[in-house]
């Protein structure tokens, strides 16, 4: 599906997309093209230091904004396949910024979609969040409103060899501004902030998340919104696989903020099927393919009232598992084995 393909990636310089590019580049050296596309050209001019034309002749680096359609069709000349990873995700600045954030994560979701239908575009995999599902604050409703858009507009591709999906998953580990990072820099002061002991999340590394869009871009038919089978955590037991000497201060939830978050709720299982590593929320519209769909994958439709959410999760991380994929997948997070670690 790669093979002599060009790509597109919005948002290419965050956690996700450098991740992505390394990926690709290193499964795919026969690519043709790999676009980076986004608006911080620090951001640009830093990972050009990593990944750099000269070694990579197919790299290009692309400063562009979601919110302008014409830049985005310009970036999107010759593109094949598109990853769209742009989006404004902080909940709190969310909140006390909402049209900005209108403008982006759905107003340029909907730009996007509009210049891959002009530009011949083949596939287009759109990230979501858990925060999607029955959201509670305006990141996720716009992730919601990009959702839909994305899902919709399927219906509107006509002749066109053109397939959009969704892939929706949760806390990408030791991504920027996620908790463990923020754990990881507090722990020095000897204090972690909780925002409430009880709280959930779910846990996904960057290398599964660019797993699951590598293969939504291989396998997915449109108009799925597919969410991977991953373990919870509890955010007390991140603060202690990171600082078992610190002591925990309950500061309260933030604005926006759940005490557990979803990916698909009792609601959405009327349309969900089970594929084997990911559920699939499949559209509504009458002439989907439903037992085709699941023929292909082997699939099965999920309980009725069934209901994907952090705290019900039946595989929770321990501890232990915590601070060993600390370790391993995020930067200056070397726990595993540290002297004065104390192993639970």
């Amino acid at each position: 599906m790669l093979s002599g393909k060009s790509i597109l990636v919005t948002g290419g310089t965050g956690s996700f997309g450098k991740a992505f590019v390394k990926t690709v580049l290193a499964r795919h050296p026969d690519l043709k093209r790999l676009v980076i596309f986004s608006r911080d050209e620090l951001k640009q001019f830093e990972m050009s230091q990593h990944i750099s034309e000269r070694d990579h002749p197919g790299i290009r680096y692309f400063i562009g904004d979601v919110r302008d359609p014409d830049r985005l069709r310009r970036a999107l000349e010759g593109i094949d396949i598109v990853v769209h990873a742009a989006a404004l995700k902080q909940v709190p600045a969310a909140e006390y910024n909402p049209f900005e954030a209108i403008k982006t994560n759905v107003i340029g979701a909907q730009n996007l979609i509009e210049g891959c239908l002009d530009a011949g575009v083949e596939r287009v995999v759109a990230l979501s969040t858990d925060k999607a599902a029955a959201p509670v604050n305006l990141y996720g409703a716009t992730k919601l409103c990009s959702d839909k858009l994305f899902v919709a507009a399927n219906n509107i591709r006509g002749a066109r060899d053109l397939r959009f999906s969704v892939v929706r998953y949760g806390n990408v580990m030791g991504s920027r501004g996620s908790v463990i990072p923020f754990f990881l820099d507090r722990r020095r002061e000897g204090v972690l902030p909780i925002t409430d002991a009880r709280m959930t999340r779910f846990n996904i590394s960057l290398e599964e998340g660019v797993s699951m869009v590598l293969w939504a871009i291989e396998n997915a038919w449109g108009g799925e919104i597919l969410v991977p089978k991953i373990p919870s955590y509890r955010i007390t037991d991140v603060a202690t696989a990171i600082a078992p000497e610190c002591r925990q201060e309950i500061v309260g939830v933030r604005p926006g903020e759940k005490l557990h978050e979803e990916m698909i709720t009792a609601s959405d299982s009327q349309n969900a099927v089970d594929i084997g590593p990911y559920y699939a929320i499949l559209p509504t519209t009458r002439d989907y393919g439903v037992e085709d769909y699941l023929a292909s994958f082997g699939g099965a439709r999920v309980p009725a009232g069934f209901a994907y959410e952090s705290s019900s999760n039946p595989d929770f991380l321990t501890v232990e598992q915590i601070r060993d994929l600390v370790a391993r997948h995020v930067q200056g997070g070397e726990l595993a084995g540290a002297p004065g670690v104390r192993r639970e």
